[in-house]
């Protein structure tokens, strides 16, 4: 297999699960080092209270023919993730990929809650860990990247649009970082450095799998809970978008856009692990639309 990534390094942040997990593996299989960071590790156990790791992610870079390389980063704390990328420049010297996955608030999420009766705890904590947090990371990756004067900053976001996204506190975080790759694309074109945004369709994430009580061998039969879910991807779909951007020499050109997994998909010619090639926006526009308009 071509590996267009190979001595590329990569940091993929909230790379535990879900899509963080999709693409760091994707990342690897096109022959990148990547460090995957997060709070969920074998030792410490997970705030999510989920049994996925950084360490598991790692080592499902390595199988897919990359290096993986696990480091325990809260994100919401400046000294911690500085210290990451000292230890990225100090063991790699380089960086070429960011990508902020970092997001942890779906607990703290009530949908269709009007904001004033939403817990204003929660809501404003959701802001922390969904943007806080991506700011943080880029202020310490952005250096080593405008210094070589080349690198992308990825910033996973829901949504391509100003549609809103069901719950004040959860719309403003995934918009929020949709202007975050826009503005950081703004300050680093001069530098030779690009930022987008990136968004997958409805994802089959480990806890979506589990919510609809199917396995990814089984997936399909989640439809019968919600036949949308029959337009579903796996987290390695929106994976393979990222790396496809990522191995881009005419990256520079798509700085500040905001990027779907199924527009990706069409660009690269990619299809997702199981051969399909799903399209949410088209879904989306044809049949949960058409159906709410009757």
């Amino acid at each position: 297999m071509d590996k267009p990534l190979q001595g590329k390094v990569a940091v993929v942040a909230g790379g535990t699960r879900g899509a963080g997990r999709g693409i760091a593996v994707e990342l690897g299989a096109f022959g990148g080092v990547v460090y995957v960071t997060g709070r969920s590790t074998r030792t410490a156990g997970s705030p999510m209270r989920r049994p996925e790791t950084i360490e598991e992610t790692a080592e499902l870079v390595a199988a897919a023919g990359g290096q993986g390389i696990p480091v325990r980063v809260d994100h919401t704390v400046p000294e911690e993730v500085e210290a990451l990328f000292r230890r990225v420049e100090a063991e790699q010297g380089r960086l070429d990929v960011l990508v902020n996955d970092v997001w942890g608030g779906d607990p703290l999420t009530s949908w269709d809650v009007p904001f004033w009766r939403h817990d204003l705890a929660q809501g404003l904590e959701m802001q922390r860990l969904g943007v806080t947090t991506h700011l943080i990371t880029s202020h310490y990756a952005a250096p080593l990247m405008v210094e070589a004067r080349s690198g992308l900053i990825v910033e996973i976001t829901d949504g391509v649009d100003s549609d809103y996204r069901g719950s004040l506190f959860y719309d403003l975080v995934k918009s929020s970082v949709i202007r975050l790759a826009y503005a950081q694309a703004e300050e680093l074109r001069p530098h030779g450095v690009a930022a987008v945004a990136v968004t997958p369709g409805f994802l089959r994430s480990e806890a979506m799998l589990e919510g609809f009580g199917v396995t990814e061998a089984n997936w399909q039969e989640g439809a019968r809970i919600d036949p949308n879910f029959i337009a579903s991807e796996t987290p390695h779909f929106v994976g393979r978008a990222v790396a496809h951007l990522a191995a881009d020499p005419d990256i520079m050109t798509r700085s500040g856009q905001v990027i779907a997994s199924w527009d990706a998909a069409e660009h690269y010619g990619l299809t997702d692990v199981d051969g399909r090639r799903p399209h949410w926006g088209n879904h989306f526009r044809d049949v949960v639309l058409a159906k709410a308009a009757g």
